[in-house]
Order: C-alpha cells, then sequence, then structure tokens
C-alpha cells in the first residue's frame, strides 16, 4: 500500500517540506488542481513524476476565479478520495490550504495577465477569470518554488496564460502542458462533468464531434469560414448554447484567416443546461 502523502495546509509548512527535499537534491514539479480528481489529473501527476524527482500537488478551489454567478460553493469537493489518489500514485506533498492562508487579510496585490489573457476567448465571458488564475499560480509557484509545472491543455488559453506569466515575471518555472484525456466517446474529462445529466452526457459529445469535423475538412483544405461554421452549426443543432468556436494560432492565441498562418488549434465553450463545457484540439 502506498504511503499517505504530507499533508500541508500552512506556508511555513509547505517551505519545511519543500526545503527538505530540496537538501536531499531533489527536483520538483507542481501539479495545480482545485480537486476533484479524474483520470485527467492522475495524467499530470504521472507526467510529473516523470519530469521530476519529487511530485507537490496542490488543492485549491480559487474563489477569485470564480464570479458571483458561478458554482464556487457547489463545485465538487472529494478530499478523501482525492487523498487516496494521490497516495496511489506516490504523490510526495499534497499543498491543501485554506483561503485564509491564501488571501490572509489585507491582501492587496494581483497579476492582471495580458496577451494571450485578452484573447477575446474565455476573457469574453469570464473577464475575472484570468486575473484570478494569474494571482493564485503566482503565488502557488512562489510557495512550492517547482522546476517544473504541470498544466492540461484542456483549459487551452489557460496554459497559455501561465506560460506567459511564467516567461515574462522571471519566475523560473518551466510549465509543461500535457494533452487532454477522453472518455472513450471523446467528452474531455472534467470535474464539472459531474454535473451532467445522463442524457446531457451523451450530448456533451457532439463539442468533440464539431471540433474533429472542422479540422478534418480544415486540413483537406477546405476554406476556413465553412469549415468552423459547419463545427458550429452541429454544437448549437444539438442545442447547446455556444459561446464560441474559434480557429486561432496555437501559440499566442491571434486570430488565423489561413492555413499558413502557424500552428492551428480549434477552441470552443458551450452551455448544456446549467454547464458550461470546454473543449481544444490541434488542427
Amino acid at each position: 500500500m502506498s504511503a499517505r502523502p504530507l499533508i500541508a495546509r500552512t506556508v511555513p509548512a509547505l517551505r519545511r517540506a519543500v526545503d527538505d527535499l530540496r537538501k536531499r537534491k531533489a527536483t520538483i514539479a507542481l501539479v495545480p488542481t482545485m480537486g476533484a480528481l479524474h483520470d485527467g489529473h492522475v495524467s499530470l501527476v504521472r507526467l510529473a513524476r516523470r519530469r521530476a524527482s519529487r511530485v507537490v500537488v496542490s488543492i485549491f478551489v480559487n474563489p477569485t476565479q470564480f464570479a458571483p454567478t458561478e458554482d464556487f460553493g457547489a463545485y465538487p469537493r472529494t478530499w478523501k478520495a482525492d487523498v487516496a489518489k494521490l497516495a496511489a500514485e506516490d504523490v510526495d506533498i499534497v499543498w491543501h490550504p485554506g483561503v485564509a492562508a491564501m488571501y490572509p487579510e489585507g491582501f492587496a496585490t494581483r497579476i492582471v495577465p495580458e496577451g494571450p489573457a485578452l484573447a477575446g476567448l474565455e476573457d469574453r465571458f469570464r473577464p475575472h477569470f484570468f486575473g484570478g488564475v494569474a494571482t493564485v499560480v503566482g503565488k502557488l509557484f512562489t510557495q512550492v518554488r517547482p522546476d517544473v509545472a504541470i498544466f492540461g491543455e484542456k483549459d487551452f488559453q489557460q496554459l497559455r496564460v501561465v506560460t506567459q506569466m511564467a516567461r515574462d515575471l522571471d519566475l523560473g518555472v518551466k510549465v509543461i502542458g500535457s494533452r487532454t484525456v477522453r472518455e472513450r466517446d471523446g467528452l474531455a474529462m472534467s470535474s464539472r462533468n459531474v454535473y451532467l445529466s445522463p442524457e446531457e452526457r451523451q450530448t456533451a459529445t457532439v463539442l468533440y464531434r464539431a471540433m474533429k469535423e472542422s479540422a478534418g475538412r480544415i486540413r483537406a483544405g477546405d476554406a476556413i469560414a465553412p469549415a468552423m461554421a459547419g463545427g458550429a452549426a452541429m454544437i448549437k443543432s444539438a442545442g447547446l448554447a455556444l459561446d464560441y468556436f474559434e480557429l486561432r494560432h496555437a501559440e499566442t492565441l491571434a486570430k488565423v484567416t489561413s492555413r499558413k498562418d502557424g500552428p492551428l488549434r480549434i477552441l470552443v465553450a458551450a452551455k448544456l443546461g446549467t454547464t458550461r463545457l470546454i473543449d481544444n484540439i490541434a488542427v
């Protein structure tokens, strides 16, 4: 049976644990999460294990990236199951601070990202989001001081924002993206999938099918506008409320007009019932 990881709940306790690893010449990988862990998270941990000798996983549901109308209170919290999963993967430290530890009384400093954070994708619909993400991830990076940090590609704009921030602020962390883990029918694994009814769960697969359809047409030489319009129509006809379905440059997230504009990525966000889903694929 795997040993239970060390659980740190305060910054001093975390730093003592990390310092102990450093004294043993360990390299450290950080996997930031909000808990409710699934196989996608486990894949991040396994990649972290390949990239460093020790692994720290943070579990913190960050209130600053939720708008008042969003699901902070209802966000799934599965602490015991999460720790069991991490123990099975031989994680060394679980960083599990409370809100007061991350944002103590008088906290008054925030990171306001630009660049990919203002690409007109998630930021159009959740203008508060990337400021909250950048601030909490910046804190995690300075608290843990990892050599590498692993983020899933499912939250692709987030990955680009965090990568840019780490580079711009010279945080000394190599940010690594890990491929999206999918169910057998193509639905991207997400903690929010638990909100879907059985009928909605079946319908949600249209996102992946629409992206594949549009990507295939673009690779085959079809014009971008009709290829993307076809995918958007598939999603709408399935009854989802579409926020965006866009083809962007995979590095800068800039809009593109030609396959020659660089590496391409299709990104989508849509609401199904009360659940908002996002996904993306390379073209």
